[in-house]
């Protein structure tokens, strides 16, 4: 498969700018793209789709790029298959997964994924990479026809992953606890990426960029860590 992916945990770490820790990546991954459509669907903290639009392209303006929205467009279809490179933003997972299919967008996207373009998601937009959207940390606030997302990778992601605190005097459920709840019932693998870390998928090639290794679950196995500097290619099947 033809696959082009920036898959990252998050837009921003403590004390950096929305996307700046990722800056050079960023601008690695959409060398050849002059033109980048932005999918705002996800509305962190029920921003509209023109606000969150504006606020990252700010960002892209600074390197050079344009962001295009595609609220903004016509056709959002054909937008998709025209793009250049496509970025979908975090915030809310089931409001983006609605919102890509009450526009008919999930096979277009998948297509144009499947194509090698370029694509850059983050938080709720690396959540929609995986095979379904059912370890997100978000709250289903909104009803999507399907948990199905797009499957260009044919694992499950969980962005924002935090290990337990031995410290914290909190007694409700923790990360782990929660994904391992998911594989009671279900098959995917999960992967728990951290703040600052992320995957570069290119065609059948995983590598971990970044500070943290990744946490793996996997039906009736216990939790391990996979580091930067280890052989990730299993998670592709």
């Amino acid at each position: 498969m033809n696959r082009n992916l920036l898959i990252a945990s998050t837009s921003t770490i403590h004390g950096s700018g929305y996307l700046e820790y990722l800056k050079d990546k960023v601008e690695e991954h959409f060398a050849d793209a002059n033109q980048i459509v932005f999918v705002p669907f996800a509305r962190p903290g029920g921003a509209s789709h023109e606000e969150y639009f504006q606020f990252a392209k700010k960002f892209f303006d600074n390197i050079g790029k344009e962001l295009v929205g595609i609220h903004n467009l016509s056709d959002m279809v054909n937008g998709l298959r025209s793009a250049e490179g496509i970025f979908t933003g975090g915030g809310n997972t089931f409001v983006l997964l609605k919102a890509l299919y009450d526009n008919k967008l999930i096979k277009p996207l998948r297509d144009v994924i499947a194509r090698g373009i370029p694509y850059m998601g983050t938080s709720a937009g690396s959540n929609i990479l995986g095979a379904t959207v059912q370890t997100t940390n978000d709250m289903p606030i909104v009803y999507p026809p399907s948990f199905e997302a797009l499957g260009a990778v044919p694992f499950n992601i969980n962005p924002h992953y935090q290990d337990p605190d031995p410290a914290s005097q909190h007694m409700g459920e923790t990360r782990e606890t929660r994904i391992k709840e998911f594989l009671h019932f279900n098959s995917q693998v999960v992967t728990g990426l951290r703040e600052g870390s992320f995957f570069k998928v290119a065609d059948d090639v995983i590598a971990l960029q970044g500070p943290f290794s990744v946490r793996i679950f996997e039906p009736g196995k216990e939790p391990y860590e996979v580091s930067s500097e280890e052989d990730l290619s299993f998670l592709l099947g």
